[in-house]
């Protein structure tokens, strides 16, 4: 069980797991970039762009990182450190024979080829890695989402297979590319 979050950061950007007094940000990060995810994500939850459905979440997000079942991060450029420029989720935490997770990832539309992703999702993987200890991870994106291909290809993740009717986004079962990173340095528990 872990007690301490954490604070990850890069040249230009903070990674964290979100608190209370940022539940206005992440509104207005979803608000203003809904109609640009909407085509790469699940169905939206009917109470999802409201504060109530944020406070649990983010009690949820602290008590499954303690509870080493994932890793909500939401992303802060450090120049406007309130303000909420995109999400990395790292989620399905298997220990044991395994020790892999899945990262998910949305960065806001107007942020969109300044680098961003790349920079925190390194940041990120790095953590994963360094401090988790995890040997694998895996991350999938639909064959059009080519920005999302070309993020992962920069961070050496390579592609393992293509799975049909993978993920049910926006209504819809689309095709995605799975791929994956790992550790080079994962050392055996003791």
């Amino acid at each position: 069980m872990r007690s301490e979050l954490p604070l990850i950061t890069s040249d230009r950007l903070t990674l964290r797991i979100a608190i209370k007094k940022d539940i206005p940000q992440i509104l207005k990060y979803f608000h203003e970039n809904k109609t640009y995810l909407t085509p790469f994500y699940p169905h939206w939850f009917d109470n999802f762009f409201t504060e109530e459905y944020w406070q649990y979440q983010i009690e949820n997000n602290v008590l499954e990182f303690i509870h080493d079942q994932s890793l909500k991060l939401f992303i802060f450029p450090n120049k406007k450190s309130t303000k909420v420029i995109g999400t990395i989720n790292f989620s399905n935490f298997i220990r044991g024979a395994a020790h892999f997770c899945y990262v998910g990832y949305s960065l806001a539309e107007a942020e969109q080829g300044k680098g961003y992703m790349t920079e925190g999702l390194r940041a990120a993987t790095n953590y994963v890695f360094e401090e988790l200890n995890f040997h694998r991870i895996m991350a999938n994106y639909m064959p059009h989402n080519r920005r999302s291909g070309n993020v992962l290809k920069k961070l050496g993740f390579l592609v393992e297979g293509y799975a049909r009717d993978y993920l049910l986004i926006n209504g819809k079962w689309e095709d995605h590319i799975l791929t994956s990173l790992v550790n080079p340095n994962w050392k055996p528990e003791k």
